[in-house]
Parts: C-alpha cells; sequence; structure tokens
C-alpha cells in the first residue's frame, strides 16, 4: 500500500510540520477495482464487478508511551457484496462487507520493552508465506476466495522484550470470524448433481466466549525461531446441511405437475468448532537462502470437527531486485470427523507453491504467485504489473489464472480465473 502523511488544521489552529509529525498523522486512499470474468458460472452469470473502497486512517500520539489509532472504510459494490445499510461496522460478523465499517480503532502504550495494544486491531503470527498455519489471530474476507484481506479483531495484545526474546500474550473477548462466498456466487461452487437445488444460507452458530494465546520467539544471529498456543475456535467454519422440499406457491397441483418431484432446498449453517492449537516456526538464514518452516498441530473437543497437523518448508532468496520464495506445504489428517468444512488453509495444502517479485524502479514493480496440488489436480498462478504515476496515483493490473478438476480445493474453481485493473489515490 502507498500510504502519505498529511498536515491537519483545525478550526482556529494550526499545527507547524514538526508538531503535527510528532502527534497526527493521516494516511488513506480511495480505489476502484474491476474484476473480469471471462467465463460464465453455473450459479452466476455475472462477468464483470466493480467494487470501490475509500479507507482513511489517523493515529494521534500525544506522549512518547502512548497512541491512539482509529481507521474507517466505505465500501460499494455492483455485485451485491456489500451491505445496503447504512451503519457503522465494529463486529465484522455480517455475511456482506459493511458499507461503512471500523478497521482499527486502538490504544497502545509503552513502557520500556513492554508494549500493550487494545482495541481492534491486527494480530500476525508466523514466518511463512502464501500458508500460515500458526496465524490464529487473522480472520478473513473470502468472498473472493483467491482476493482476500484480513479483518481486524478485538483484542488486548501485550509484548514483552527482553534482548532477543519477546513473550506475546493476547486475548480476545468476541469471536470474528472469517467472512465466507455468498451462496448465490460464483465462489459457491456446487456439485453437477446439486446444480437443480436452491442453496440457502441458514446462517451461522457463532460461539461465545473469549480465546487466548501466547507466543515466545527468539531472535539469535544464527537462528529465529517460535513456539505458540493458541485456545479458542477456528475462524473458518464447518459446514451443516439440511435439504428440505420447498413448499409450493400454487395452492392445487396442477395435472402436469403430479408427477414432477418436489424441488429442495438445501440450507447452509456454518459452525465454527473449539479448536486448540501448538506451533512452532523457524528460520535460519545461510549464504545463499534463507530457511522457513512453520507448522501448527490442530486439536478439537468437538466430535464433528478434523484433527491434523499443517506445515510448510520453504527457501527464500534475494538477488538484486528480484525477492523469490519457493517451498511445500503439507497437511497430515489424525483424525477425519467433518464431512464438508470451508478451509482455505487446508486448500492450498499438499502443495508446491511460490512467489517471485521484482522491483523495476523506484514506480514500477512486477509480482507472481502460484500454487500447484502435487497430484497435479489443481493448480493456481498469479501475475501482477503495478505502476505509481506521481505521489498519489498507481494502477495496477492483476491476472489470476486456475485450473483443476472438479473435486480438488483450487480445481473446483476453474471458471473463475480473472483479470482485476485497480485504480488508487492515495492521500
Amino acid at each position: 500500500m502507498f500510504f502519505v502523511s498529511s498536515r491537519y488544521e483545525g478550526p482556529g489552529m494550526t499545527w507547524s510540520a514538526e508538531m503535527s509529525a510528532q502527534t497526527l498523522t493521516q494516511r488513506g486512499f480511495v480505489e476502484s477495482r474491476t474484476f473480469l470474468f471471462p467465463q460464465k458460472a453455473p450459479n452466476d452469470p455475472t462477468r464483470v464487478v466493480a467494487d470501490l473502497m475509500v479507507r482513511d486512517e489517523v493515529f494521534v500520539k500525544p506522549a512518547d508511551w502512548v497512541q491512539f489509532a482509529g481507521g474507517l472504510d466505505v465500501r460499494a459494490n455492483s455485485h451485491d457484496q456489500v451491505d445496503d445499510h447504512w451503519r457503522v461496522d465494529v463486529s465484522d460478523r455480517g455475511a456482506r462487507r459493511p458499507r461503512i465499517s471500523v478497521r482499527r480503532l486502538t490504544a497502545t502504550l509503552t513502557h520500556g520493552g513492554f508494549t500493550l495494544d487494545v482495541g481492534k486491531q491486527f494480530i500476525r503470527w508466523g514466518k511463512a508465506d502464501i500458508v500460515n498455519p500458526t496465524d490464529r489471530f487473522a480472520p478473513r474476507d473470502f468472498l473472493n476466495v483467491v482476493d482476500n484481506e484480513f479483518l481486524g479483531i478485538t483484542a488486548a495484545h501485550a509484548v514483552a522484550q527482553a534482548g532477543g526474546d519477546t513473550l506475546e500474550l493476547v486475548w480476545t473477548p468476541r469471536f470474528t470470524p472469517s467472512r465466507v462466498p455468498l451462496s448465490n456466487q460464483r465462489w459457491t461452487v456446487l456439485s453437477p448433481e446439486a446444480a437443480s437445488v436452491s442453496l440457502v444460507d441458514a446462517g451461522a452458530g457463532l460461539p461465545r466466549g473469549s480465546q487466548m494465546g501466547v507466543r515466545w520467539s527468539h531472535v539469535g544471529k544464527a537462528f529465529e525461531g517460535s513456539l505458540s498456543f493458541f485456545n479458542g475456535f477456528n475462524h473458518l467454519p464447518n459446514i451443516d446441511v439440511l435439504a428440505r422440499p420447498v413448499p409450493s406457491p400454487l395452492k392445487g397441483p396442477a395435472p402436469s405437475q403430479v408427477e414432477r418431484p418436489s424441488p429442495v432446498e438445501i440450507g447452509v449453517t456454518r459452525v465454527y468448532p473449539p479448536i486448540r492449537t501448538y506451533g512452532a516456526d523457524a528460520a535460519v538464514p545461510t549464504p545463499w537462502f534463507t530457511l522457513k518452516s512453520e507448522t501448527a498441530y490442530f486439536t478439537s473437543r468437538s466430535a464433528a470437527t478434523d484433527e491434523y497437523v499443517l506445515y510448510v518448508v520453504q527457501l527464500e532468496r534475494q538477488t538484486g531486485e528480484w525477492v523469490l520464495v519457493g517451498g511445500y506445504a503439507g497437511e497430515v489428517v489424525t483424525a477425519r470427523r467433518a464431512p464438508l468444512t470451508f478451509a482455505p488453509d487446508r486448500g492450498t495444502t499438499r502443495s508446491l507453491v511460490g512467489r517471485a517479485s521484482y522491483t523495476i524502479d523506484p514506480n514500477r514493480s512486477l509480482a507472481f504467485e502460484g500454487a500447484v496440488r502435487q497430484n497435479g489436480d489443481g493448480a493456481y498462478g498469479k501475475a501482477e504489473y503495478s505502476q505509481a504515476r506521481g505521489q498519489h496515483w498507481r494502477a495496477t493490473v492483476t491476472a489470476r489464472l486456475i485450473r483443476g478438476d472438479a473435486d480438488d480445493f483450487l480445481g473446483q474453481y476453474r471458471r473463475d480465473s480473472h483479470v482485476v485493473l485497480s485504480v488508487r489515490y492515495s492521500f
């Protein structure tokens, strides 16, 4: 993202540039995106989707030991992905994106090696790219599965640092789920056998109760590593399905309809099971590359939830203006219990994964990303070119290609390859 700090002038007062830099920083942008899909989906014929977002964030630092941060997003969308209600949303729990939402609202207190963040914020764990098994406080917006962004959570996040060791404690009083694809749009894929049914969103069973996590990390000259523990709920849901006949609008069946089978609607409910994870990550630099690994074991007291291990091993190298990352993401299921889940993190495992970026000059860049399932049943590729003009404008063209079999997590989206045209004005 491209942000620029700005000066503030209030009624009856003008702050100097030095004072403004110390106490108030503002950044934001207006971005329009156009999604172009070359193919229609069986449940969604729309091939052009327009999206608009305005984001503004303000950081106030009245003293060295305290900072306040607030951010607001305003959205519009041509494909019913944004809620129609004009209200300020804080929780990010709706099926659609809010029209107006609080992106962040945080107070940060610091003293020596201790930092405390309280409020709506972003917390990221892990060292790997593309798949992060230990990143349990990072729900995402998956309305477009392969073009997602992180959602903020309400939490208290304490960090204590001494030398090369850091201890993090996280407590969240309110659960924030990942946003899943809408049932009547192309990113919800039905099997050919279910193409004639009516899919109905029956809501979500959002869990009550708090979540907590602890992470210890160490940074040394020849090694970086961490251990983590999470006790809470999976922000990705299990799916419960209930089928029932759809009542006929007719008072009595017509003769031609007597032998016709009754249509069926499928009620889909999202359930977020309790989980515990035990995680670790490490990074070892060498003269040729940096070796990174990350793993987590997922266990649950729910009888309808899988238990499994996710892991990533990757190599990273920077040479000139190139940054190259390549590796393998894997999964080992120790107990298979859930008949149906929505789990993009697991869906991109058992794959060779890679990422490359090239800085052409200060204003232009290229990026590539991909994943190929080890059995060849699914593949995903992304190419992106971005160019800035002046201090405020940036245009980006992104192409995503998805291929594979219908029963593969990646392959099921083979009709959803697309191009995105983005224009951003930063202020």
